[in-house]
C-alpha cells in the first residue's frame, strides 16, 4: 500500500483539525511511513537502546510470554527474538506492515507470530502474556479518549494475574510547549517533508500535517495525523481507571537527533518520552468454579411446522435423528442442564414469561421455519435481555446477502470470485462473459437455489437457470460468478476477538469419487438428498495445506469474523481458481451442528468428540459474556458499585 505520485496537495490551511480523518490511522502506516519516519523506526541503533532500557526497568526474562501491541513492522519484536526471547508476538492493525515484519523473520530465521488486529479488540487468549509492550508512542491515536481505555481494557484481558504493561509515550506536557510548528527535511536523496503542526481546539492532541514531495514525482502524499498528549497525572488517572495499579514513572527517554535520527533531523512526537511501568490487577481463579450459566435452554426449528428448505418440505427421519443425537451428546456435559424448546407458537409470550437464564440457539431453520426469519430468533431473545450463543440479528443480516459479505471482503484484501448482480427487477441483463459460471441466488443459506444445474457453460444455460430461480424464489436478487473449481477448503473458528480464537484443522472436499460430467460443487443435493451422488461420492478430508496458505486462510477468515460482527464460532469456504488464488465462497454466521455437518467433521480431525464441539461453543458464549457483564461493573461508578 504505497502513496499515489502526483497527488495534489491542498495548499495552506489555516486550521489543520478540520481536515485530520477520524481514522487517519488505518492507512498511513505504508511503506511511504516507512521513509517518512525511518530515521527513528528503521534504526537499528534506536532499537537496541530501546530494547536495553526496556530490559533493565520491566524484568522481563526470556521465558516469558511477550506482547508487543502496535507492533509496527515488528522491530521491537525481532530485537527481542535475536536476543533469545522465545515467546514473542506482534499486533499490529497495519496489514502491509505485518506482511513486512513476517518477512523479515523468516529471513532472519527469527519465530515471532505477528497478527493483524485493532488495538481495542485484538484475538487472544485471556490471562496469557506476562508482559504488553506499548513502544514507540503508538498509544492515544484515536479521537475519543473512551478508546484509548478500551486498548488498556484489552490489554488487561491478555494479561496474567498481576502481569506488567510497559508504555513507551510522548511526555504529553512537554510536547504540549514545545512542538516545533513547522519543519522540513530530506528523508533521502529524492524526497524531501515539510511538516506543519498545531493543537487540537481543546489542546488535547497534536494535530500533524506532512506533505511529502518528490524531486520528480511532484507531490505524492499530503497527509494528517493526531496523537493524545497525557500528561504524567493525566495518563496515571486512566491507567488505574483501566484497572492497573503500581504505576511507576521511569527515566525520560530523551530523544537524540543524532542517535535516535540517521538525519539528524526533526524526531517529532518522539523527542522526550515516558517510559512506564504498571501492574494488571490480580485476578481470582475460576478453576473449579464450573459454568457461569450452568441451566442452558436450547431454541430450535420446530418439527411440527412445514420446512421448504427440507427434503419433502418437512422434518423428515434424518432430522429426528440428528436431533436424538444431538440430546445424547449434549446429557453428557454433566456441569450443565438442559431444556429444549422447539414449538414456535406462542415462543415470544412464553419467554417473556418465564425468561431462561441462557440459550443455545441452534435454530438455524429460522423463526416459524423460515430461513429469511433465522435473526428474529435472536432479535427476540435480545429484546428479553436473555443472553444466548452464536450471532446478533445483524450479524445473521449481513451475511444472508453474499453479495454484501463480498464486498466486505474486497474491502478487507481478501480475493473473492470475479460476480455480476442482478436486480430482482432485471428483466433483461447483459450475459457475462465468464464461463462456466455459477448462479446463486444473492440471498439464502443452506444452498437453496443451487443446485447441479446452477453451473453454466452457455448463455443459453445461464438464461434458463436465472429463469429458473426467478420462478423458484421470486424477488431475490441472484448473482452470477465466476465457477471455481480447484480445491475447496473450510475454515472453522471458535471463539470471539479478544478472547481467543481456535481454529479448527481445515477441512478440503473430496470430488474424486464423483462422475466427471458432474459439476464438482457441494449444492442442494449434498445437503438433502441422501440417494444423490452428491450426497454418497463426495468425501471430506483434513487439507492438504502448506503452513503459509493454511495461516493465511484463517487470518483471512479472523478477520471476516469479526469485521462481520460474528460471536462464538463461525465457518468460512474458500475456493481455489485456476491460477491457484484461494477465494472466498461464503461466510456461515451460525453454522450447521449436526453429528455429521462439517463442523463436527472438523472437530474429529483434533481427536474432538461431538460433546466437546458442543461444549467448546457454549463456554465461548459464557466467557463472551462473563467478561462483558465484568467490563459493564467496572465501567459502573465505583459508588455505584459500592451500593450494588
Amino acid at each position: 500500500m504505497t502513496a499515489s505520485p502526483t497527488q495534489k496537495t491542498l495548499g495552506p490551511i489555516s486550521d489543520l483539525e478540520r481536515h485530520l480523518p477520524p481514522e487517519w490511522w488505518r492507512s498511513l502506516f505504508n511503506a511511504l511511513y516507512l521513509k517518512t519516519d525511518g530515521d527513528v523506526t528503521e534504526n537499528d541503533d534506536a532499537t537496541r537502546a530501546e530494547i536495553d532500557t526496556l530490559l533493565d526497568v520491566a524484568g522481563v526474562s526470556p521465558d516469558d510470554r511477550i506482547l508487543d501491541l502496535c507492533c509496527g513492522q515488528g522491530r521491537h519484536c525481532l530485537e527481542l527474538a535475536r536476543r533469545g526471547y522465545a515467546n514473542v508476538t506482534g499486533v499490529d492493525r497495519s496489514r502491509y506492515l505485518i506482511r513486512l515484519a513476517r518477512r523479515r523473520a523468516r529471513s532472519q530465521g527469527l519465530h515471532v507470530q505477528f497478527k493483524e488486529g485493532d488495538a481495542r479488540r485484538f484475538s487472544l487468549k485471556p490471562d496469557s502474556f506476562d508482559h504488553v509492550l506499548l513502544l514507540g508512542n503508538s498509544f492515544g491515536y484515536f479521537e475519543q479518549e473512551e478508546d484509548d481505555l478500551a486498548v488498556l481494557t484489552a490489554v488487561r484481558r491478555v494479561l496474567r494475574s498481576s502481569g506488567r504493561l510497559v508504555l513507551d509515550i510522548t511526555d504529553g506536557e512537554w510536547m504540549r510547549q514545545n512542538y516545533e510548528p513547522r519543519t522540513w527535511e530530506w528523508i533521502d536523496g529524492n524526497q524531501l517533508v515539510c511538516r506543519e503542526r498545531s493543537l487540537s481546539a481543546d489542546r488535547a492532541r497534536l494535530i500533524s500535517r506532512e506533505v511529502v514531495i518528490h524531486a520528480e514525482k511532484g507531490v505524492i502524499a499530503d497527509q494528517f495525523y493526531a496523537e493524545r498528549l497525557y500528561s504524567a497525572d493525566a495518563l496515571t488517572a486512566l491507567l488505574e481507571d483501566a484497572g492497573f495499579r503500581d504505576v511507576v514513572f521511569h527515566q525520560e527517554l530523551e530523544g537524540n537527533s543524532n542517535r535516535l535520527s540517521d538525519r539528524g533531523a526533526d524526531l517529532g512526537m518522539m523527542a522526550r518520552r515516558h517510559l512506564v511501568t504498571c501492574r494488571a490487577p490480580v485476578k481470582v481463579a475460576t478453576d473449579g468454579r464450573g459454568p457461569a450459566f450452568p441451566h442452558v435452554t436450547v431454541l430450535m426449528g420446530d418439527p411440527r411446522r412445514p420446512d421448504p428448505v427440507k427434503l419433502g418440505g418437512k422434518f423428515n427421519a434424518e432430522d429426528m435423528e440428528t436431533i436424538a443425537k444431538l440430546k445424547a451428546a449434549l446429557e453428557t456435559l454433566s456441569d450443565y442442564t438442559f431444556t429444549y424448546e422447539d414449538n414456535h407458537s406462542g415462543l415470544y409470550e412464553r419467554l417473556d414469561k418465564n425468561p431462561p437464564a441462557f440459550v443455545l440457539n441452534l435454530c438455524d431453520e429460522g423463526y416459524n421455519n423460515e430461513a429469511l426469519k433465522e435473526l428474529h430468533i435472536p432479535a427476540m431473545l435480545d429484546m428479553l435481555d436473555v443472553p444466548y450463543t452464536g450471532a446478533g440479528p445483524a450479524s445473521l443480516g449481513l451475511c444472508y446477502d453474499k453479495s454484501i459479505v463480498r464486498a466486505v471482503a474486497q474491502q478487507c484484501e481478501i480475493p473473492v470470485p470475479l460476480e455480476t448482480y442482478y436486480d430482482p427487477d432485471d428483466q433483461v441483463a447483459t450475459i457475462p462473459s465468464m464461463f462456466p459460471a455459477l448462479i446463486k441466488p444473492a440471498q439464502g443459506d443452506s444452498s437453496i437455489g443451487i443446485t447441479q444445474n446452477a453451473v453454466v457453460h452457455t448463455p443459453e444455460e445461464m438464461v434458463a437457470y436465472l429463469a429458473e430461480v426467478r420462478r423458484t424464489l421470486p424477488g431475490r436478487a441472484v448473482l452470477v460468478q465466476e465457477f471455481l473449481d480447484g480445491p475447496e477448503y473450510t475454515v472453522a473458528l471458535i471463539g470471539n476477538p479478544g478472547h481467543g480464537f481456535h481454529a479448527l484443522p481445515v477441512l478440503g472436499v473430496d470430488y474424486s469419487k464423483l462422475d466427471p460430467n458432474l459439476p464438482k460443487l457441494l449444492g442442494y443435493e449434498s445437503k438433502w438428498q441422501p440417494d444423490s451422488p452428491y450426497w454418497t461420492d463426495i468425501a471430506y478430508q483434513q487439507a492438504d495445506l502448506d503452513e503459509e496458505s493454511r495461516r493465511s486462510l484463517i487470518d483471512a477468515s479472523a478477520t471476516l469474523f469479526q469485521r462481520l460482527g460474528c460471536r462464538d464460532y463461525a465457518r468460512f469456504d474458500f475456493r481455489t481458481d485456476a491460477n491457484g488464488v484461494i477465494k472466498l465462497l461464503e461466510v456461515n454466521p451460525n453454522p450447521g451442528w449436526c453429528w455429521d455437518g462439517k463442523f463436527n467433521l472438523m472437530a474429529a480431525f483434533e481427536g474432538l468428540s461431538y460433546p466437546d464441539l458442543l461444549r467448546m461453543i457454549i463456554d465461548a458464549a459464557q466467557a463472551r459474556l462473563t467478561a462483558q457483564l465484568a467490563e459493564d461493573w467496572a465501567a459502573q461508578p465505583a459508588k455505584t458499585r459500592a451500593i450494588a
